[in-house]
């Protein structure tokens, strides 16, 4: 499903739904991080989507690296909270949701990249190649949060 990303924008569409949402910064044991480019948007992105009725947010963790990249993970942390009023993502089916986001630290336990429906590319990426990346600007702050400063969790 199409998605559009706003932050603080006076033209954005009002929110009309809240979603708790799931993201994971997974670095390997070179300190390399997993992203994924999106089909919906072909931004690169933290593998995540929404939590699933029944399951605990470091479940949804888990089984959404699985989905989009092909690897299993061992949840660690937690890098931040983002809820800021002013991010609203809006889909093409009128649902406009306001940003509601746990990431979370993991590390990789198995498996092998492979893209999905929803990640046309999986790959491991130096933190220093990131910054050369097409980002959405929401993500890129997790990223840099995740990658820069992984002893702190964020708020926001």
């Amino acid at each position: 499903m199409p998605k559009t990303d706003y932050y603080d924008d006076p033209n954005a569409p009002v929110a009309n739904s809240i979603v708790p949402a799931v993201t994971a910064i997974v670095r390997n044991d070179a300190g390399d991080v997993l992203l994924i480019e999106r089909t919906d948007n072909g931004l690169w992105a933290l593998p995540g989507g929404a939590q699933d009725l029944g399951e605990s947010a470091p479940d949804a963790v888990r089984r959404e690296v699985l989905e989009e990249t092909g690897i299993t993970v061992e949840v660690t942390g937690i890098s931040g909270i983002y809820s800021d009023p002013k991010h609203v993502i809006a889909y093409d089916d009128g649902e406009v949701r306001q940003e509601f986001s746990l990431c979370f630290h993991a590390r990789p336990t198995g498996g092998t990249l492979r893209p999905s429906s929803e990640s046309r590319r999986v790959h491991w990426v130096a933190p220093d190649s990131i910054e050369g990346l097409t980002m959405d600007r929401a993500m890129r702050l997790r990223v840099e949060h995740g990658v820069k400063e992984p002893t702190k969790v964020h708020l926001g």
